[in-house]
């Protein structure tokens, strides 16, 4: 006789329900739970329930829950692509970061117009209520159903193990499944393949938009087929889905490529070619006081400053690794130095040679130098290297994704015993900078190894990721798992930033390395007098250079704080006659180094004004009739604000206050509040 009954765990209470119950009967009350999670597994609300099964709910705004029901307008809108274009042959569909997005293969680009039509078309579909229903076939019955879709024919036959992320929400590796959708007199009027779970029905999609459309790759690859990909959206609520159109109105206003043309910060000119900047007199101010404020740092936390070239044999990458896991990402080798005889017989084979990539295996030549001893560690060696990546041209993406990139790339030498608390301060000591940069949100990231691109033993890699485990956990904030995600030479942490609109950036890494010293073979005297092996840490704290100004930029939206700012003052005579006591105010700044302009112009003063106000510059000083005649300056801030009348040494002593505190400054109340602090 059948059971009258299951045990089920809900939430984690103990529950005894029907054989038959499943989500839809435990949630029945509550309408914003639209799936479950069995035994840890997101599922659809309607999967049948074992003895013994962990039932959890979740609900439509959860992290789940959203990634749920933009996987389900994913098919919503290829359903609406294939209503209209009926041969439209599908590619893959996943979630991204706030949206969705499914690529198709069409006979013409997209439109704005069609891209209209087909958001219309998923607004009927969704308001008919249409159920998802899942059912399992076996590959025969699959790429029979699919016989004239020949990318998810591709699919089912290469199964998971073959796949990126984005092509693995179509299928399993443990079953194959479509999902049908479902019409209320129960007629299947679309289907596709897909591994799930989605929504119970296409009217809990509360609120969606069409973004934009665009040409990739089949599984993003030069090599394959052009796809035409549609982008979507979509929220909770219509209220959450407006929260995220201002976000992207802001996000554009802060565009760090718009920002760096108004600014004249820099440029990418055609002659160099793509990913390659040059910063202009501006920008490059703010460089060198990112640059100056970190070399200051490093000298006070004990860091030995070295240099590399540009240029290496490529033997040298062959020794760390990087010829065989990173060549794809790496510049085209430069043959040089072959020699001939006068018959044209090579008479001295000649060597590739490689634009370097990174700095690490030059920094192992010069711990590799000479003999080191134990008293020596840890030895911190730092270097401003400029390394150069052969990123696609589709990636490449302002400051934010570029060829050649200048990184604060440190690499820290120390034994086994020091490894953690060495880790410990320098992630202590990267939250530091940062925060001094203005950066104050944080969680961490651990990156873990890709079971396809490692080397060393699965012992040292468990070793090496316990230790930074803990030393992340230690820190007290957040810590998000990255499976797969670590270089092939050694786990890492990364530090994931917020900036002032909420956007994630990752900035720093540090990386735990066992191996690279064993593949150069270095080695330290130990206090036994044996020869061991050292720990490697990697650690980039900005990142690079050219991205981290670009967060920056962003960040504060053009409006640096005073000691980051291109232009620290600038001034504006309220006409030609006080000019000069204006100027004899600058030179004495100038001469301690402060970044100053003049506004010599013909224009009004209003005009120079108005133009002073959209320049960013955190300190405009006026001097008029009044302030020449009192040898004073008036101060005029971001937000219009103004401090008249201040004595010339005093306008001076405040200026530098502010200045050296690296505090944001944009009203007469947070001068203030700097100064007489």
């Amino acid at each position: 006789m059948a059971s009258s009954s299951i045990s089920i765990t809900v939430n984690g209470e103990a529950k005894e329900v029907e054989p038959t119950t499943t989500g839809v009967e435990l949630f029945a009350e509550d309408k914003n739970i639209i799936a479950v999670k069995i035994n840890g597994e997101n599922r659809d609300l309607y999967t049948p329930l074992n003895d013994g099964d962990s039932v959890m709910p979740i609900a439509l705004d959860s992290e789940d829950g959203l990634a749920i029901m933009r996987h389900s307008a994913t098919h919503v809108m290829a359903q609406a692509v294939q209503e209209i274009y009926p041969n439209a042959k599908l590619g893959v569909g996943p979630v991204i970061k706030d949206g969705f997005y499914y690529d198709f293969q069409v006979d013409k680009p997209f439109t704005p117009e069609d891209l209209k039509d087909i958001e219309k078309r998923m607004q009927r579909i969704i308001k008919s209520s249409q159920s998802f229903r899942r059912r399992s076939v076996t590959e025969e019955e699959a790429l029979n159903e699919e016989a004239d879709q020949p990318f998810k024919i591709e699919l089912i036959k290469d199964k998971e193990a073959h796949l990126d992320p984005a092509a693995a929400t179509e299928i399993s590796e443990k079953e194959l499944s479509f999902y049908d959708n479902v019409d209320r007199d129960g007629n299947v009027v679309w289907k596709d393949l897909c591994r799930g779970p989605h929504l119970p029905n296409t009217r809990y999609i509360k609120a969606f938009k069409i973004e934009r459309s665009a040409a990739a790759y089949w599984r993003g690859s030069e090599k394959n087929p052009t796809m035409q990909r549609i982008y979507g959206t979509a929220w909770a609520t219509k209220e959450d889905l407006k929260a995220y159109q201002t976000r992207l109105e802001e996000a554009a206003k802060r565009d760090h490529r718009k920002l760096g043309a108004e600014m004249d910060l820099f440029s990418f000119p055609d002659e160099i070619g793509p990913g390659l900047a040059v910063f202009h007199p501006k920008g490059a101010a703010v460089i060198n006081a990112m640059e100056d404020y970190s070399r200051e740092m490093h000298r006070k936390y004990h860091y030995s400053f070295v240099q590399t070239p540009h240029i290496t044999k490529g033997g040298l990458y062959e020794t760390s690794g990087h010829l065989h896991w990173y060549k794809d990402g790496m510049y085209p080798p430069m043959h040089l130095d072959e020699e001939y005889d006068a018959e044209g017989n090579v008479t001295k084979p000649g060597a590739d040679y490689y634009l370097k990539p990174m700095n690490c295996p030059m920094h192992n030549l010069i711990f590799k130098s000479r003999q080191r001893s134990y008293r020596e560690l840890p030895l911190r060696l730092f270097e401003f290297g400029t390394v150069y990546r052969y990123e696609k041209s589709g990636e490449v993406h302002g400051l934010t994704r570029v060829r050649g990139l200048t990184q604060d790339d440190s690499h820290i030498y120390c034994t086994r015993e020091q490894m953690k608390d060495e880790l410990t301060n320098l992630l202590t000591f990267v939250l530091k900078v940062l925060r001094d940069f203005g950066l104050s949100d944080f969680y961490l990231e651990l990156s873990t190894k890709d079971p396809d691109k490692y080397v060393g033993s699965d012992e040292i890699w468990e070793e090496a990721t316990n230790t930074l485990r803990e030393v992340a956990e230690a820190s007290h904030l957040d810590l998000v798992a990255d499976p797969g995600g670590a270089a092939f030479y050694g786990p890492k942490i990364s530090v994931q930033a917020r900036d002032a609109i909420g956007r994630t950036w990752q900035v720093s890494t540090i990386q735990l390395d066992f191996n690279l010293p064993e593949r150069f073979k270095l080695e330290y005297i130990a206090k036994d007098g044996t020869h061991q092996r050292p720990v490697m840490i990697h650690r980039a704290l900005f990142g690079s250079i050219e991205r981290f100004f670009a967060v920056l930029l962003e960040h504060y939206a053009g409006a640096f704080p005073a000691w980051l700012a291109p232009v620290q003052v600038l001034g504006v005579p309220v006409a030609d006659e006080f000019a000069p006591h204006l100027a004899e105010f600058v030179k004495s700044l100038e001469e301690d180094m402060v970044r100053c302009e003049i506004d010599y112009s013909d224009d009004r003063f209003g005009k120079k004004i108005r133009n002073a106000s959209k320049s960013k510059v955190p300190f405009i000083l006026i001097v008029g009739e009044e302030d020449m005649n009192n040898n004073a300056v008036s101060f005029r801030f971001r937000d219009g604000s103004q401090l008249n009348g201040v004595p010339v040494d005093q306008a001076r002593e405040q200026i530098f206050t502010v200045i050296k505190k690296r505090v944001q400054v944009n009203s007469a109340d947070d001068f203030k509040a700097a100064v007489e602090d």
